[in-house]
């Protein structure tokens, strides 16, 4: 199948399409080191999303919406990415907005203020339920989990490419580990994004299944291997830049190399062979510095490029 059946066939799978232009619901501003956070919220795929926006002071002109993590901490999300708290080689926001990206990071569906209850970080004793429950409902009005965090993908796209001073052909993708695999789905079927980051998360379903590695509840998409797995959806993001990080140790990126092997073919044949790179690191799942640093150093690279034509 060619890259463009298998994209429309995902759509069809994944339930995607381009969203409108939407505009943000401003909230609260506050002045941080280099750049402004507000407290915003947009329309997404079930009503307002909550996010967060940092804005450069020296804007380049790039934005870059950012994916949030799972790790089992459904109380953190968007606040996370902005440095407000949670582990410190996650706060992709403020170092990007430091470089003049315009940066926006969602909540995922049950996860901070997403969950059922009042907003805030706090973690409590039904989110694992909670979040349970969340992909079962949905399930079962056919709609699975990632759909809906895709879509909302889509739209805080949409809302950054809306922003005056953000142009809308260079803004690009970034996430860790769950974030990460949204990542490559939602590059993969947009061809709005610029260019994409996916840490800790290229991983094929047949790799996992096969040592017994378990599947996140966004990641459980009923029919997923009848379309494709995650070694023939990563070259559809050819020939835009793609940056994989992977760890040694890390179960949840065990077959990356592979992945990247299988990429690199559709990059070549789109003559940009040049545009794909993988980083290997010693070490486990969670983020080091020194993969934090090889994340944000590319992408501060990909800031000051020109946009494909």
């Amino acid at each position: 199948m060619d890259a463009e059946g298998l994209r429309a066939r995902l759509s069809d799978l994944l339930q995607f399409s381009v969203p409108p232009r939407s505009a943000l619901r401003r909230q609260a501003s506050v002045q941080r080191d280099g750049y402004v956070e507000q407290l915003v919220s947009f329309t997404g795929d079930e009503g307002e999303v909550p996010a967060l926006l940092l804005l450069p002071e020296e804007p380049c002109g790039a934005g870059v919406v950012v994916h949030h993590q799972h790790h089992a901490q459904w109380h953190l999300g968007k606040s996370e990415v902005a440095g407000r708290c949670g582990d410190r080689w996650q706060a992709f926001g403020p170092a990007l907005a430091r470089a003049g990206a315009t940066v926006i990071a969602a909540d995922s569906a049950g996860f901070e203020d997403r969950r059922s209850g009042p907003p805030g970080t706090d973690p409590r004793d039904s989110d694992a339920n909670d979040y349970f429950t969340t992909m079962c409902y949905r399930l079962v009005r056919g709609r699975p989990l990632m759909c809906t965090m895709l879509a909302d993908a889509a739209a805080a796209h949409s809302a950054l490419a809306g922003l005056d001073g953000v142009d809308q052909a260079r803004i690009g993708a970034l996430g860790h580990s769950m974030g990460g695999a949204s990542v490559l789905l939602h590059a993969a079927l947009d061809t709005r994004i610029a260019f994409a980051v996916a840490s800790g998360s290229a991983s094929s379903y047949r790799d996992r299944m096969a040592r017994g590695v378990g599947i996140d509840c966004a990641q459980a998409i009923p029919g997923m291997l009848a379309v494709g797995d995650v070694d023939e959806i990563a070259p559809l993001i050819a020939p835009r830049p793609l940056l994989l990080c992977s760890a040694d140790r890390d179960e949840y990126s065990a077959d990356t190399p592979r992945i990247a092997e299988a990429a690199a073919l559709a990059y070549r044949d789109a003559r940009a062979p040049e545009a794909l790179q993988h980083h290997r690191a010693h070490g486990g799942h969670a983020l080091t510095q020194d993969r934090f640093e090889a994340i944000i150093g590319w992408v501060i690279a990909q800031l000051n490029e020109q946009p494909l034509g």
